[in-house]
């Protein structure tokens, strides 16, 4: 979720000639083999641990077993990969922006739908899940192609509220983690939980600061890596779930049960989609800029379409709201490879990932602790990603800062106060007792007012800020 660089590198590369003497434009350059595995092992790395985080968060929170935990990274995988290949290959002119734009399942529908699972009965809580999502999912393909008329009502002065409240609200899932994931156990906070989640930060913080190259950007998979090796010698390591995990297996629709609709869930995560969407968007302008070649409407709608149809398969197979993957923008900008076959073929290897729910099986049996250690840097950095957006959106206005203090303050209530709307209707307490969607919801309605309502004229720091 980190927000992409805004422009091109120095020096960016020529359209390279093809042996037939014609110029290829780099973003449609296919690379040799020895050139193109390595640039798509680093997207690959850069996104695995994001695509993988939405189903370990969700899935502990509705206490699936290592089957159900194996199944729901499978398919985060799975339509991770297909949503990517159909984003960089296209469909004629209906789908995908044929940019090397990463998608898969945003950490920013995380909090709302954990909001959903905590006001839903046991059994019900994935397909309360699911039902929100794919109305969100049909809800992007209706407003898909006039959502440029919307952006303007969402400035990074709203964005950068919703992205820095995605990074604190979430903190509590990680150290939660670290203590052991279980709060009910007797030796929850137990000092062997915290001293494991405290290695496998260093660990991750040491090889930020050695590490060069393809391994600097593994940091966080190599300290989960690292950690889950020291955890073995203390039995905090279970791999038990690894025997009994299929080989190769398509995951089967609808395996968590069949959808079902509740306004309030509904509403959470359609405003989640529109910030989603307008990441999106963002990012798919960034990275138009960075690939020099032009990002125009068309493209853009395309591009939505793409995260809309995407949202609305994932909850057949298990999947989650998804989105732009802007580090992945950063990993293009960082190695110049601008060839969207890189990305898509990175988005292949994420679909052969899927189909063999052995090796999300792998993924799950990294202990809590572990995953605790290195929650602390994800989240962390989407906070921080949130801060840099806002710091771009003209905070030496009074207006402004009023705006982003009430915003940030309403998300976070549930934080801070989680009983806060125990009196309120259901409803309500599903919009209101996510941090994200009551940020957002304010940020939004304080933009209108502030700078939008019965106002003809703005200052430089309101267009700024638009």
């Amino acid at each position: 979720m980190a927000q992409p660089a805004t422009g091109p590198a120095k020096g960016p590369r020529k359209a390279s000639p093809t042996a037939a003497g014609t110029v290829v434009h780099p973003v449609d350059e296919k690379l040799p083999p020895s050139r193109l595995v390595p640039a798509a092992l680093q997207h690959i790395a850069a996104m695995y641990a994001g695509v993988v985080t939405p189903p370990l968060i969700i899935g502990q929170a509705v206490g699936l077993d290592a089957a159900g935990m194996t199944r729901l990274i499978a398919a985060s995988l799975l339509i991770a990969g297909l949503a990517t290949l159909l984003q960089t290959l296209g469909a004629g002119r209906f789908a995908g922006n044929r940019l090397p734009f990463v998608n898969a399942a945003s950490s920013a529908g995380i909090a709302p739908m954990l909001a959903i699972a905590e006001t839903s009965a046991p059994g019900h809580q994935l397909p309360a899940i699911y039902g929100a999502v794919l109305v969100a999912g049909v809800f992007c393909l209706a407003v898909g192609p006039f959502f440029g008329r919307l952006l303007r009502f969402f400035p990074p002065l709203v964005t950068g509220v919703v992205i820095t409240l995605i990074g604190v609200t979430l903190m509590p899932v990680p150290v939660g983690w670290a203590q052991g994931g279980d709060a009910t156990a007797a030796n929850f906070g137990a000092m062997k939980y915290l001293a494991l989640a405290a290695f496998t930060l260093v660990v991750i913080l040491l090889i930020q600061r050695f590490g060069r190259g393809f391994v600097k950007q593994v940091a966080l998979l190599a300290g989960m890596f690292i950690g889950t090796l020291a955890a073995i010698p203390f039995g905090l390591a279970d791999f038990s779930a690894l025997g009994s995990a299929p080989v190769a297996a398509l995951p089967a629709p609808f395996a968590f049960g069949p959808p079902e609709f509740q306004p309030a869930a509904i509403l959470s995560l359609c405003i989640v989609m529109l910030v989603l969407m307008t990441e999106s968007s963002a990012g798919m302008l960034a990275l138009g800029e960075i690939c020099d070649r032009r990002t125009d409407g068309p493209t853009i709608t395309r591009g939505l379409r793409t995260d809309g149809i995407a949202t609305l398969l994932g909850p057949v197979f298990g999947g989650f709201p998804t989105s732009a993957f802007a580090q992945n923008v950063g990993v293009v900008s960082l190695t110049r490879v601008r060839s969207r076959y890189v990305v898509a073929a990175a988005g292949g290897a994420l679909i052969v990932l899927g189909a063999f729910p052995v090796l999300g099986a792998v993924v799950s049996l990294v202990p809590m602790p572990v995953l605790g250690g290195a929650g602390i840097v994800l989240f962390g950095s989407i906070a921080v990603s949130g801060i840099r957006t806002l710091s771009e959106a003209g905070l030496d206005d009074s207006s402004n800062i009023i705006l982003v203090a009430v915003a940030l303050g309403a998300g976070i209530i549930p934080l801070a106060a989680p009983g806060f709307y125990a009196g309120f209707p259901s409803w309500a307490q599903t919009v209101l007792g996510s941090g994200i969607s009551a940020g957002a919801l304010v940020a939004v309605l304080l933009n209108l007012f502030f700078h939008h309502l019965g106002t003809h004229s703005r200052n430089a720091v309101a267009l700024k800020s638009s």
